[in-house]
């Protein structure tokens, strides 16, 4: 059973990354710069934001870190956008979800510019990669795709089966693996919660996504013997032997699985630390004009 190290391959890129940052300084050229929105105190997303800045800090980034408070108007949210966008200087823009009840995550998706949209979710950046033209792909797809190739994972002409139908990572990562390139080429089928005989299904699966936010949901039974298994979820449970008081567990049950399958990715350590490698990937490709021309 070969282990699909997202954490390896996701410092790997950082360090690809820093590279080619160091030859954009050397050349006299602008460093990379992206800009950050947190509203809010939730402690997960304050811990995310963390994260990415340290990553940008690691690769020679440039960051920003914009905190609002959680009673900001969605009026004063999108001028704070809004200026952001116009600011020649950042590269990127994310806005860091969950946001408050009040406010629209769509006006605010709306309002970033493709161009600045680094995490992939505007609608003209959708569109370009379901068109399979140069787009920012969402971070945990472009993730997935990553590890794949990097683990010369064979996907021409294999059956994949996707579990879960979100915008964010089901519905891209089936018309990702469907393209006419590698990784792609499969015959994907895009299974949720309301699928029948979903367990025959993914029988049948060479290639099997799981990214149903359920733990341990995907049992050995689920699973064809050397398949290739890529986990998404990630959860906390309450475990009294570890010192955390807690571990953290995917919507696959690993131990059963990762004994019949030819390749996983563990949780931790697995899909989660492609996210921010992609989202740094795909500010290099702005600050670089690389997807929408400077």
């Amino acid at each position: 059973m070969l282990l699909i190290d997202g954490k390896k391959t996701s410092e790997d890129i950082k360090s690809e990354i820093a590279e080619q940052v160091a030859k954009i300084k050397n050349q006299g050229g602008k460093t990379p710069h992206l800009a950050a929105i947190l509203v809010g105190n939730d402690g997960a997303s304050q811990t995310y934001v963390n994260a990415k800045v340290k990553s940008c800090e690691q690769v020679g980034f440039e960051s920003t870190l914009v905190r609002l408070d959680e009673s900001v108007t969605e009026a004063e949210l999108l001028q704070v956008v809004s200026d952001i966008n116009e600011n020649p200087e950042i590269d990127g823009l994310i806005v860091q979800l969950p946001l408050p009840k009040h406010i629209s995550v769509e006006k605010i998706t709306n309002k970033i510019k493709p161009e600045k949209d680094v995490d992939g979710f505007t609608p003209a950046n959708v569109g370009r990669m379901t068109l399979g033209w140069p787009a920012y792909v969402a971070a945990t797809p472009y993730g997935i795709v990553e590890l794949l190739k990097r683990y010369k994972v064979e996907t021409s002409g294999k059956h994949c089966v996707v579990i879960g139908r979100s915008h964010i990572v089901g519905s891209p990562m089936s018309i990702l693996m469907a393209r006419n390139e590698y990784p792609g080429n499969c015959t994907v089928t895009l299974t949720h919660s309301r699928t029948q005989n979903l367990a025959e299904i993914t029988r049948s699966a060479d290639i099997l996504i799981v990214a149903i936010g359920k733990p341990e949901f995907v049992t050995a039974e689920m699973v064809k013997e050397g398949a290739t298994v890529i986990d998404v979820g990630i959860h906390r449970i309450e475990d009294a032997t570890r010192k955390s008081g807690f571990r953290l567990i995917g919507d696959v049950k690993f131990d059963e699985v990762s004994e019949k399958v030819a390749a996983i990715t563990p949780v931790p350590g697995g899909v989660g630390p492609m996210t921010i490698a992609s989202l740094l990937y795909n500010t290099l490709l702005s600050a670089e004009g690389k997807v929408y021309a400077k």
